[in-house]
C-alpha cells in the first residue's frame, strides 16, 4: 500500500515591523491551524525585510519546494508596500491593474472617500493573478500559479482563508493527541522513542515545562489516522504508568 500522499505549504511572512519586534506575528498559528484542517502540511516558515531581493529570492525558493507558498504582509496603500512587485519580478511578470480588484476598490470606498491614487495601489497584481476574496476592508487577496499573496493583519487574512476554504487540493488532516505528566522528557526519552516505533503512522514530539515549581511534559502524538492515533495514545498511557509515572490525557 503507498503512502497517502503529504500536501506542504510554505508561509513567507513579510515586513520590518516583525524582524524589528514591533509587531508579533499572530497569522502563523491561524494560517498553520487553517491549512491542517484543509490536509496541507505547515513545512516551514520564512521572516524577511521589506526589500525587494530578500522577498524574490524566498518566495522563488519556497513556491519551488512546495505545493503551496502563502505571503502575508505588504499589500497595503503605502510606498513601502512592495510585495506585489517583488513576486512579479521574482515570477517574471508585470505588474498591473487588476480589473476586478479595481472595481471591488471603486465599490469599497463610493462612500469612504473614492478610489485615491493610494487606494488603487491595492489594486496592483502580476499580470494573469486571480483574486482572493476579502470580506472585512474591501481589498482581496492575490493568487498566482501556487503563491498566495494575504495581507499581514490577521483579521483580514483570516477573512481571506475563509474565502480560500475548501478551494484548494489537500490529504487527510493530521489529527493530534496530547498526553501530559509529572517527569522529566529526559526520564522518558527512550520510552517515547520506542512507543513512535511501534506504531508507524504517528509521531509523538516532546514539550517540556516547568510549572509549581515541578518538571512535566506534553507528549502530542499525531497521526491522519484517528483509529491508529488512539491506539498509540492508550498504549502511551500504559507504558508511563509501567515507568512509574501518571499520565493525563488531555495534558497538562
Amino acid at each position: 500500500m503507498e503512502p497517502a500522499r503529504i500536501w506542504t505549504a510554505a508561509l513567507l511572512v513579510i515586513g520590518d515591523e516583525i524582524l524589528s519586534g514591533r509587531t508579533q506575528d499572530r497569522n502563523i498559528a491561524q494560517i498553520a491551524t487553517w491549512l491542517n484542517v484543509q490536509g496541507i502540511r505547515l513545512a516551514e516558515v520564512r521572516v524577511v525585510a521589506d526589500r525587494m531581493e530578500a522577498i524574490g529570492e524566498a518566495v522563488s525558493t519556497l513556491a519551488a519546494r512546495n505545493d503551496y507558498l502563502f505571503t502575508t504582509g505588504g499589500i497595503g496603500p503605502t510606498h513601502d508596500d512592495i510585495t506585489v512587485d517583488a513576486i512579479a519580478a521574482a515570477l517574471g511578470l508585470p505588474v498591473v491593474i487588476q480589473p476586478r480588484a479595481r472595481d471591488i476598490l471603486e465599490d469599497y470606498y463610493a462612500d469612504r472617500g473614492g478610489l485615491s491614487e493610494a487606494r488603487l495601489r491595492m489594486a496592483r497584481a502580476p499580470e494573469g493573478a486571480g483574486l482572493i476574496e476579502n470580506a472585512a476592508s474591501g481589498a482581496p487577496g492575490i493568487r498566482i500559479g501556487n503563491i498566495f499573496i494575504l495581507a499581514g493583519v490577521p483579521s483580514i487574512a483570516a477573512r481571506m482563508l475563509e474565502a480560500l476554504t475548501g478551494t484548494l487540493e489537500g490529504g487527510l488532516p493530521l489529527l493530534s493527541r496530547t498526553i501530559g505528566c509529572w517527569v522529566a522528557e529526559s526520564a522518558v526519552a527512550e520510552l517515547l522513542r520506542r512507543a513512535e516505533a511501534d506504531h508507524p503512522g504517528c509521531q509523538i514530539g516532546s514539550y517540556p515545562f516547568f510549572r509549581e515549581g515541578r518538571t512535566g511534559a506534553n507528549f502530542v502524538i499525531r497521526s491522519t489516522d484517528g483509529e491508529l492515533l488512539t491506539r498509540c495514545a492508550a498504549e502511551l498511557l500504559v507504558r508511563l504508568a509501567e515507568a512509574g509515572y501518571r499520565g493525563v490525557d488531555g495534558g497538562i
